[in-house]
C-alpha cells in the first residue's frame, strides 16, 4: 500500500465493501503513486477481458471514469491501463471502445496543482488523442493494425488495390497521432510518462511494419492502377517518406532513453525492426 494516497486507500476499501473486484483493480492500477500501473493489477484486468461473465462495458466505463480525475497521475495511468488492455486484452474490449461515439475527451485537460502537472497535462492530451485514433482505426478497418499477420502472405501484402488505397490513409492518421506525442528524452522524467512512452514505442514498431508492407504492396501494383488510383498512391507514398523521417526522430528518443536506463549500453537498432 506504500505510495498510495489516503484517497486511493479509501476508494479501494469502498470497492472491497461493494464487492466490485474490477473497480478495485482499476482503482489500484490508477493510484496517485508516480509510477506505472503495477503488473499484477494489469494482469488481473487482462484476465477479466477474457472472462465471458465479465461486463466489458463496465470495465471500460470504470477506466473512463478515472480519466475525469483532476490528478494528472490518475488520468495518465488510466490511459496507460486502457492502452495496455487494448494491446494485450481480449479483442472484445477494443470492439467496445471502437463502438463508442466518444472515448476520451481530454483536449482541455490541465492539472494546475503543480508545475509537473502542467508539463504532464500536455502529454495526456496528446496520448488521449492517439488512443482515440487507435480506436477509430479499428472502427473504420475492423482490425488492429498492430496485431496484423505480417510477411509475404500477410494482410497488407495481399490486400487488393482499392482496399489498400482506403486503408493506408487510416494507418497514416494513427501513426500521425502517435508521433504527435513527441517527447524529448529530457521530458521522460518519471515512471508514468516512461510507461506510456514504451507502449507507444511498441505500437510504433508494429504500426509502421503494417504501413511499410502496405506501401510495398502498393508500389508493386502501381503500374496496373487506374489513373486516379495512381494519383492517390503517389500522395500516399509522399506522405510515407515524410513519416519515415518523423518516426526516425521518435525512435532516436527511444534509443537515448533505453541507453540511459541501461547505463549507456548499446541497444539494438530499432529502425531495422520497423521495416
Amino acid at each position: 500500500m506504500s505510495g498510495q494516497s489516503l484517497t486511493d486507500r479509501i476508494a479501494a476499501a469502498q470497492h472491497s465493501m461493494t464487492g466490485s473486484a474490477i473497480s478495485k483493480a482499476v482503482c489500484k492500477a490508477t493510484t496517485h503513486e508516480v509510477s506505472g500501473p503495477k503488473k499484477k493489477h494489469l494482469d488481473y484486468l487482462i484476465h477479466c477481458t477474457n472472462e465471458l461473465n465479465v461486463s466489458i462495458p463496465h470495465l471500460a466505463d470504470t477506466l473512463l471514469e478515472r480519466t475525469t480525475s483532476n490528478s494528472w497521475i490518475v488520468v495518465f495511468k488510466a490511459l496507460i491501463t486502457t492502452h495496455h488492455l487494448m494491446m494485450y486484452g481480449n479483442e472484445r474490449l477494443m470492439q467496445y471502445l471502437a463502438s463508442r461515439n466518444t472515448l476520451f475527451n481530454l483536449n482541455n485537460f490541465l492539472d494546475k496543482a503543480a508545475l509537473q502537472g502542467y508539463n504532464m497535462s500536455t502529454f495526456i492530451r496528446r496520448y488521449s488523442r492517439y488512443l482515440n485514433e487507435k480506436a477509430m482505426s479499428y472502427r473504420l478497418a475492423a482490425v488492429d493494425f498492430t496485431k496484423m499477420k505480417r510477411g509475404a502472405d500477410g494482410v497488407m501484402r495481399t490486400m487488393n488495390t482499392e482496399k489498400l488505397i482506403k486503408t493506408l490513409p487510416i494507418i497514416q492518421n494513427q501513426l500521425d497521432a502517435l508521433l504527435d506525442f513527441q517527447p524529448n528524452s529530457n521530458e521522460l522524467t518519471n515512471g508514468v510518462i516512461n510507461t506510456a512512452f514504451m507502449l507507444l514505442f511498441k505500437d510504433s514498431i508494429r504500426l509502421f511494419a503494417a504501413y511499410n508492407e502496405g506501401v510495398i504492396n502498393m508500389l508493386e501494383k502501381y503500374f496496373d492502377m487506374k489513373k486516379n488510383q495512381c494519383k492517390e498512391a503517389l500522395e500516399i507514398y509522399k506522405t510515407f517518406l515524410n513519416r519515415m523521417t518523423k518516426l526516425s526522430e521518435f525512435l532516436k528518443v527511444a534509443e537515448v532513453t533505453s541507453q540511459i536506463s541501461t547505463g549507456g549500453k548499446k541497444t539494438p537498432n530499432k529502425n531495422t525492426s520497423a521495416c
